[in-house]
């Protein structure tokens, strides 16, 4: 995410001679942000290492498996949260603060907001536009409130999708495991990826022919095919395999999906490059 704002402002707001300077600031947000919520994911473990031995999965944790010690982990996090918030600063003090709101909304997501129903899939949407927000501040280029618009639909239906992973994994444990779980059903959240699938499809479509800085041959359109096609192979792996818990897992194993993620990147660059001033 924090890489969008440099693929999606080559219509519009760099030449090829800036590449080497806005790839090279994006790659030090980006490891910025990786050292930030590298930090806050240890907190996040530590808090829930007993909940997290209850898990059929997530018991195998380092640190609810008792492999990595919890002081050793909360320094690490210190650690490591320092030094993504200095570099943050050092890079730009618009990106620091940017940073500064993203770890303090998931750090408070860790401690108290996970466990508010419907809150929780917010937040954690939340964090991802924030990401794309930071990645457009660290090399001063706008985006399109749309982009925005789909970034938060998008991982509303990740984070949905792997709360009724969840649900139908633990069944009558689910709030053992999280508390909040309580208040949701499988029936109540295949509700809301019912409303959030075609949301996130249609705000993309409309991203795509009419947001200011794309081809005005709409040429973007071609995109939307390996839009679809990864959220429906997502929403098969959901309820065919159970894969739906851990996004990250899913997006780097499963071979037809990852190919949909890399045909839609080079063919968004390849649209945005090649009709540069259509």
């Amino acid at each position: 995410m924090v890489f969008a704002a440099l693929i999606f402002s080559i219509n519009q707001y760099w030449t090829p001679a800036d590449l080497p300077r806005l790839a090279w600031t994006s790659l030090l947000a980006f490891l910025c942000f990786c050292l930030l919520s590298s930090g806050q994911y240890l907190i996040n473990d530590v808090l829930d290492a007993a909940r997290d031995r209850e898990h059929p999965l997530e018991r195998d944790r380092p640190i609810a498996a008792g492999r990595v010690p919890q002081h050793t982990a909360l320094v690490f996090a210190i650690v490591l949260m320092g030094a993504g918030m200095v570099g943050s600063f050092m890079l730009a003090t618009a990106f620091g603060w940017i940073a500064a709101i993203y770890l303090a909304m998931m750090l408070t997501y860790s401690i108290s907001l996970k466990h508010l129903v419907i809150i929780d899939v917010f937040v954690i949407a939340a964090g991802f536009v924030v990401r794309a927000a930071a990645g457009a501040v660290a090399i001063d280029v706008p985006v399109s409130p749309l982009l925005y618009l789909c970034t938060l639909l998008g991982a509303l239906f990740l984070a949905l999708t792997k709360r009724r992973q969840e649900l139908v994994l633990l069944d009558e444990r689910a709030a053992d495991h999280r508390s909040n779980l309580e208040h949701y059903s499988p029936a109540l959240v295949d509700q809301m990826i019912n409303v959030v699938t075609p949301s996130t499809v249609i705000a993309y479509s409309v991203y795509s022919f009419t947001a200011e800085g794309l081809p005005r041959n709409h040429a973007m359109m071609l995109t939307i095919p390996f839009v679809l096609y990864g959220i429906f192979r997502y929403l098969f792996l959901s309820h065919a395999s159970g894969q739906g818990g851990a996004p990250e897992e899913v997006l780097f194993t499963d071979r037809p999906l990852a190919a949909s993620i890399v045909a839609w990147v080079a063919v968004s660059a390849a649209v945005l490059v090649v009709f540069r001033d259509t």
